[in-house]
C-alpha cells in the first residue's frame, strides 16, 4: 500500500498564495507593469488567484493568461501520433511587462525551460520571474524559483501531488510513492 502524507493544506495553500502576492509586490514595488502567465494545468487557476490577491493588496488588475508547452517540451516520450495541445492564451503586450510564470511545482526546471521558450515566441517581457507553489528540488537544469509556497525534500521515487479546487475539487499537497 502506497504511503502519502501531506504537506500542504487547504488553508496552508491560501496563506502560501497570499504570502508569494505580498513577495510579488515587495520585490517589484508594487502590481502596475505585471503580468502572470499560468502553465496549463494547474499554473492556470493559481496564477488567477494570486491576480486577485493582488487586485485586493494593490488596486491593480494585473493581466493573467495561460501556457501551453506541449510542443516545447524536450522529455516527454510520443503517446500517440499527434500530442494533445492545450491553448495558449495571451491577449496583452509583454513588451515593458515583468512577467511572473506560475506552475504547480518546481523539479526538474525542464517545464520551466519550454515555457520560457514558449514565451519568447510570444515577445519579449521585460523581466520574467519564476512562482511556484512547491519547490521540490532536484534540477535537471539551473532554474530557480523566485517565489515559493513550500520547499519540500522528496526523493526521486517519490510524486508531489497538487491539487486544486479548480481542476480536483480541492486543494491539498501530499507527497507519496511515485506511480
Amino acid at each position: 500500500m502506497p504511503k502519502v502524507r501531506e504537506v500542504l493544506s487547504a488553508s496552508d495553500v491560501t496563506r502560501a498564495l497570499r504570502r508569494i502576492a505580498s513577495e510579488i509586490v515587495e520585490r517589484n514595488g508594487g502590481a502596475e507593469h505585471l503580468a502572470l502567465i499560468g502553465i496549463h494545468t494547474r499554473g492556470i487557476p493559481l496564477a488567477e488567484r494570486l491576480a486577485k490577491k493582488l487586485k485586493r493588496a494593490e488596486g491593480v488588475d494585473v493581466p493573467v493568461g495561460s501556457l501551453d508547452i506541449t510542443l516545447y517540451r524536450d522529455d516527454l516520450t510520443p503517446v500517440g501520433p499527434q500530442p494533445i495541445v492545450g491553448a495558449t492564451h495571451v491577449d496583452f503586450e509583454l513588451e515593458k511587462r515583468t512577467v511572473i510564470l506560475v506552475d504547480d511545482v518546481l523539479y526538474t526546471g525542464r517545464t520551466i525551460r519550454a515555457a520560457l521558450d514558449a514565451l519568447m515566441d510570444l515577445g519579449r517581457p521585460r523581466r520574467i520571474q519564476l512562482a511556484v507553489l512547491v519547490d521540490r528540488g532536484g534540477r535537471e537544469l539551473p532554474i530557480a524559483a523566485d517565489y515559493s509556497g513550500r520547499h519540500v525534500e522528496a526523493d526521486s521515487d517519490e510524486h508531489v501531488q497538487v491539487s486544486l479546487k479548480e481542476c480536483d475539487g480541492a486543494d491539498s499537497v501530499t507527497l507519496g510513492d511515485a506511480e
